[in-house]
């Protein structure tokens, strides 16, 4: 570090990410499997590029979150969507850039990818 003002924005930047972490009421809930097997099959860089994305897009009603095992352990690395009001939508098969596009398309302009969800990218 070189100056305060890094400091300050090394905090700013952490507070933001803990502050997307942190259960709230009413907002949108994207849920990664970090299980050993989500791990394994690269659910860190994406649970990584989902937190950069709705950070980058400073989207305030986006609560990211992680959980253990989903349970389908072949389809990993696994993200599930809630929005109030609507039926989870299960992405299977994540990866970086289509976490990024699923951040745009789903979270923003609120179109599903069918594609990537469970049933369709399993095929």
């Amino acid at each position: 570090m070189k100056s305060l003002a890094e400091l300050e924005a090394i905090r700013d930047k952490t507070l933001s990410e803990i502050n997307m972490r942190t259960d709230r009421q009413g907002g949108i809930r994207i849920v990664v499997g970090m299980a050993t097997c989500g791990i394994a099959a690269g659910a860190r860089p994406v649970l990584g590029a989902i937190i950069e994305e709705v950070s980058k897009r400073e989207l305030k009603d986006v609560i990211v979150s992680q959980t253990g095992c989903i349970g389908v352990c072949r389809l990993e690395p696994i993200v599930e969507v809630y929005r109030p009001g609507e039926e989870k939508v299960t992405y299977v098969m994540m990866t970086p850039q289509k976490a990024v596009e699923m951040v745009t398309e789903h979270i923003v302009n609120n179109k599903p990818i069918k594609k990537y969800t469970i049933g369709e990218a399993d095929k």
